[in-house]
C-alpha cells in the first residue's frame, strides 16, 4: 500500500499551530469517511529528517480523489513516501483567486483562515459528493458572517457566498473591502445595494455583488454571487427562501469578542439563548441531504447541549469518529470545538 506524506501549512497563528497536524488528521479521516469511500487509512504523525509530515496509506486514489485532497485545509506539500525518499505529489487545487481574498482582511475577532477552510471542507465532505464539491454551484450561507472569512473561502472554491451580520460596522467594512479587491484585481464585477423588505416591514440592507474570475467566464455568464445582509440572524428565514441552501457555516458567539442581538433588539452575551432560536430558523432554509457546520466556545455551550438543540431542529448530528476530536484552545476564554450536522433527502 503506497504512503503519503503532507507537509503542514506554517500558521501565522501560533495557537492554532500547535494543534494544526492533529486537526488536519481528523479532516484526512472525515474525507475519507464521507467522500473517498474510506480509501485512506493509517493517519497519524511523523517526523522525516528532522520535519515532522502527516501521513496516510491507501492504493486506491484517483485523480479526482487528489483533487479533493489538494484542498486539505493545511496541506502545504504532498509527497509519495518511496523508501527514505519524498516524491513531490503534484496538486490542483479548486482555488480561483489569489490567497489575499482570505488572508489580507485583518480585525479583531477575526477567524483563523485555516480553521475556517476546515470547518467548511469537512462540512462540505459530510454533505456534497466529490462530484458536486469539484464542480461548483455549491451555495454556502454564514448567517453571523462578521467580515466575511466563510464567504470569501466560498468563493475561492468557485461556490456561492451568502452572509447575514447583524453588525452595521462589519456589514460597511466587508461591503466596502469586497467591492475594492474586485476592482484592484481588474475583476469584472456588478454591486448593487438595497433595502430588504418583506410584508411592507424594513428587515435589513443588502449587498450582492456578481463577478467571475476571468474575463472569458464572464463573457459565458459563468459568474459567481456574494450576497450579505446587515440584519439580525434572527431574521435570516425572512431574507432568504426556505431550502436555499446547500450548507450553512458559521462560527458562533464565543461570548467574548462576540454578542448577538436577539428579537427585543437588546444586546446579549449569552451565546446558547442565540443558538436555541437561531438553529431552527438556520434549518428551513438547508435543503435536504445538506449540512450546518458550526464552531463554538465550549466554555459558554456543552457539545451535547448543542446537539440536542440541532437533533431538535430536525438534523441528523454526526457524532462519532473524527467529528468528536476537533476540540482545541484558542484563548484562556475560548475552547473551541466543531460540530456538523446533516438534514435527510
Amino acid at each position: 500500500m503506497q504512503q503519503y506524506a503532507i507537509l503542514i501549512s506554517p500558521s501565522a497563528n501560533r495557537v492554532y499551530a500547535r494543534t494544526a497536524a492533529r486537526m488536519a488528521a481528523n479532516e484526512i479521516r472525515v474525507f475519507s469517511a464521507h467522500a473517498l469511500d474510506g480509501a485512506i487509512v493509517d493517519v497519524e504523525e511523523t517526523v522525516f529528517g528532522g520535519v515532522p509530515y502527516l501521513v496516510f496509506c491507501s492504493d486506491s486514489l484517483t485523480a479526482r480523489d487528489f483533487r479533493l485532497l489538494a484542498n486539505l485545509s493545511s496541506l502545504y506539500a504532498l509527497f509519495a513516501v518511496r523508501g527514505s525518499m519524498l516524491e513531490p505529489v503534484g496538486i490542483e487545487r479548486l482555488d480561483r483567486y489569489d490567497d489575499d481574498l482570505i488572508s489580507i482582511l485583518k480585525y479583531v475577532g477575526k477567524t483563523n483562515e485555516q480553521f475556517t477552510k476546515l470547518l467548511l471542507n469537512v462540512t462540505a465532505a459530510t454533505a456534497l459528493a466529490p462530484d458536486r464539491i469539484l464542480g461548483g454551484g455549491v451555495k454556502v450561507l454564514d448567517p453571523m458572517c462578521g467580515r466575511g472569512t466563510t464567504l470569501n473561502q466560498a468563493a475561492m472554491y468557485g461556490w456561492d457566498g451568502f452572509g447575514v451580520e447583524v453588525d452595521k460596522r462589519d456589514f460597511e467594512s466587508y461591503s466596502a473591502f469586497v467591492q475594492r479587491w474586485l476592482k484592484d484585481k481588474r475583476l469584472k464585477h456588478h454591486a448593487v445595494t438595497s433595502r430588504v423588505k418583506r410584508e411592507g416591514r424594513a428587515v435589513g440592507q443588502r449587498t450582492r455583488v456578481e463577478f467571475a474570475a476571468t474575463k472569458e467566464r464572464h463573457r459565458a455568464g459563468d459568474l459567481q454571487v456574494l450576497e450579505f445582509v446587515n440584519a439580525d440572524t434572527l431574521r435570516s428565514g425572512e431574507v432568504f427562501k426556505r431550502a436555499s441552501f446547500d450548507l450553512i457555516v458559521t462560527d458562533a458567539p464565543y461570548g467574548v469578542q462576540h454578542a448577538a442581538v436577539k428579537d427585543t433588539r437588546a444586546l446579549t452575551r449569552r451565546p446558547t439563548e442565540v443558538l436555541e432560536a437561531a438553529i431552527p430558523i438556520w434549518s428551513e432554509l438547508l435543503r435536504p441531504g445538506g449540512a450546518i457546520g458550526l464552531s463554538w466556545n465550549l466554555f459558554t455551550t456543552a457539545r451535547a447541549d448543542l446537539a440536542a438543540m440541532l437533533e431538535d431542529a430536525g438534523l441528523e448530528v454526526m457524532d462519532s469518529g473524527p467529528f468528536l476530536d476537533f476540540e482545541h484552545r484558542v484563548d484562556q476564554a475560548i475552547n473551541r470545538d466543531l460540530i456538523v450536522a446533516r438534514k435527510p433527502r
